[in-house]
């Protein structure tokens, strides 16, 4: 008999509070046998423990050899074929991260574990450049960091997204990338010929105007108005930029998402996109402990309006429905989100990324003492 994965339910004790993390709570996962659990003695015990000041659990950085750094996409709702994530987890923390559950492959928890145990790919430049080099690849659409930042803070130091642009360089391979670090703006010197070819294109995911708000929904990540500036540094170097408003969250950053194309536009935006909240799996609990925690008094509205969006459900895995929501609610999100971008000039153009101009890895020479016919094995 197949065992079914169970998600935790919603903690009723208190979880404390880590400054600078999306979340303090060791989310067991879905695979766990074992479980443990909080438990109140009546003594108070627990209500000190939160009142207390934790400390806040410190990165760290577990370095792995991948055997493949491209990942196919057969999503009939995402709009490319190839994705490279050189991070597994990411220090942003941000609680709605719909990559979150994917920690638990890794037997961590997709709570303070994804912000705080971080896998670096140290091998991606050399696993891409055998992957262009395999009889019969072909150059299809490919995207950096759709599942989790190429820019966090140990980027910094690793360097492991440059080098993978480094390649995509020397070998004319286009892409997209998508972020929310200003760091994006060290790879100009690469970026910039790139796009001038039609090898590139960036987009800054930007989720609310508000730096208090966005404090505490992704700590880590750059300042909203630090975002603004990145657009308007990669705009005025001649990289297509565009914006992602996602996720929309009824309530808490959705009154903003005029507000958040119009800056986006007004700093070079060309194109923009948006996807309503979504709640897969381990995520679903830890967003709805954050809403207990920060917005107590907006929390059951908030899920009432997500569930309206959801067909009654928490979350949706159907595609065409996962991104968009259904219902007169998500109708109404899209003809606002239309009509701003109607009104702001954004997504009259497509950003045209050529294929054509790849060029495959050549094959080492063979020794000049090798037999002619060596070539051939």
């Amino acid at each position: 008999m197949r065992s079914i994965p169970i998600v935790p339910a919603v903690p009723e004790l208190p979880v404390a509070v880590h400054k600078g993390r999306g979340t303090a709570w060791s989310l067991p996962h879905r695979f766990q046998t074992l479980q443990r659990e909080a438990h109140d003695d009546g003594w108070g015990t627990l209500d000190q423990q939160v009142a207390e000041e934790p400390l806040a659990p410190a990165t760290h950085i577990i370095e792995e050899n991948v055997k493949t750094i491209l990942a196919g996409n057969d999503s009939p709702d995402i709009g490319f074929d190839l994705s490279i994530n050189p991070y597994r987890g990411c220090e942003h923390g941000c609680v709605y991260c719909y990559a979150r559950p994917t920690h638990s492959y890794l037997n961590l928890s997709p709570g303070v574990d994804f912000e705080t145990r971080i896998v670096a790919k140290l091998n991606a430049a050399q696993r891409l450049r055998e992957a262009f080099a395999a009889k019969g690849y072909e150059p299809l659409l490919l995207n950096i960091g759709s599942a989790t930042d190429a820019y966090q803070p140990a980027e910094r130091r690793l360097r492991i997204t440059r080098s993978v642009i480094e390649v995509l360089a020397e070998h004319h391979h286009p892409f997209s990338l998508i972020t929310k670090s200003a760091g994006v703006e060290r790879e100009l010197d690469l970026i910039a010929p790139m796009a001038a070819q039609k090898l590139a294109a960036v987009y800054l995911s930007i989720t609310t105007l508000d730096p208090a708000l966005a404090r505490i929904l992704e700590p880590r990540a750059a300042s909203p108005q630090r975002r603004l500036r990145t657009l308007r540094t990669l705009a005025d170097a001649g990289v297509p930029v565009g914006v992602s408003v996602s996720p929309v969250i009824p309530f808490i950053n959705e009154p903003e998402l005029e507000r958040v194309l119009e800056a986006a536009a007004e700093a070079g935006a060309t194109r923009a996109f948006s996807i309503v909240l979504r709640l897969p799996w381990e995520v679903n609990p830890l967003f709805q402990q954050w809403l207990q925690q920060h917005f107590p008094q907006r929390a059951a509205r908030v899920m009432a309006r997500v569930r309206d969006m959801r067909d009654g459900k928490d979350n949706e895995t159907r595609f065409h429905q996962r991104m968009t929501g259904q219902g007169v609610w998500a109708q109404l999100l899209r003809q606002r989100f239309h009509k701003a971008c109607q009104r702001l000039g954004l997504n009259r153009e497509r950003f045209e990324l050529d294929l054509t101009q790849f060029r495959r890895p050549t094959a080492p020479s063979a020794p000049a003492e090798a037999p002619a016919q060596a070539s051939l094995f």
